[in-house]
């Protein structure tokens, strides 16, 4: 069954709107800036927002740049960049996978026991 679509409500597929969001960017060339974005559990590219400065410092860190937008914009801002999916209040991330530097020792033999445990999955993948 599909939800009603009303003029006046921004977001009819949400239960409530959003309001302002808190939304990360970082800075890009000349002094402008560039739209953070993310990528979901199963490698979709998603946008990101805060429903406050707290939750944002609390899952990317007190040095993360923000900016307020309200969700219509922050769709309008992604979607030319073929980002469809905007994610609200994420609550984990885990860091860019950084290639692995190349040592002059030899490799230590794996630890079966440490390569057996899984490992934590993670709401969200900057990258």
């Amino acid at each position: 069954m599909t939800e009603p679509l009303y003029d006046e409500d921004p977001e009819p597929s949400e239960r409530f709107p959003a309001g302002l969001l808190y939304v990360p960017f970082r800075p890009g060339p000349c002094g402008h800036t560039t739209l953070r974005l993310f990528r979901t559990p199963l490698g979709r590219r998603t946008a990101v927002g805060f429903t406050s400065r707290r939750r944002l410092v609390t899952t990317l860190g007190t040095e993360q740049a923000w900016i307020r937008l309200a969700a219509p914009a922050l769709r309008a801002l992604a979607e030319p960049l073929g980002v469809t999916t905007l994610t609200v209040d994420p609550q984990f991330t885990a860091p860019a996978a950084a290639p692995e530097r190349a040592t002059a020792a030899a490799p230590a033999a794996p630890d079966r026991a440490a390569s057996a445990a899984p490992a934590p999955a993670s709401a969200l993948r900057v990258g």
